[in-house]
């Protein structure tokens, strides 16, 4: 078990090293637009905490984990894959417009098969939409 502790602190420190990009923008019809035939996931518009579950991650792409929420205040994302976090980043959601943060993970990162995101706003009336990612 401390083993896959280390991988998945190895995997965490990797995701530091790519990095999160956070830029205001919003799309034209939401706060996220359909993320086409490579997306995995994409939450059109939730509001306060929630996350999702999914699977059909393959560990040969790339992963691409976007956030974009509004209101006021902001949300906490983490990421699991396989039972280990891959992702953790914070997204200011400024009131009237968009914040957006992502986070692009290396191939190998996200593991074959299941995975989860949560999203913990700091209030209840944060809109907020998110998508995943595998570019080829």
């Amino acid at each position: 078990m401390s083993a896959r502790k280390t991988a998945a602190a190895a995997m965490l420190a990797a995701f530091a090293m790519v990095g999160v990009a956070a830029t205001p923008t919003m799309a034209a019809d939401g706060l996220l637009p359909h993320p086409g035939p490579e997306g995995l996931v994409w939450v059109e518009e939730m509001t306060g905490d929630g996350g999702v579950a999914s699977g059909g991650a393959w560990e040969g792409l790339p992963t691409v984990l976007t956030v974009a929420c509004e209101g006021g205040g902001s949300v906490g994302v983490t990421m699991e894959s396989q039972q280990g976090r891959v992702a953790e980043f914070t997204v200011d959601c400024p009131a009237g417009t968009a914040g957006v943060g992502l986070v692009t993970m290396e191939a190998g990162v996200v593991q074959s098969g299941s995975f989860t995101i949560g999203i913990d706003a700091s209030d209840e009336n944060i809109r907020w939409a998110l998508t995943v990612t595998q570019p080829e």
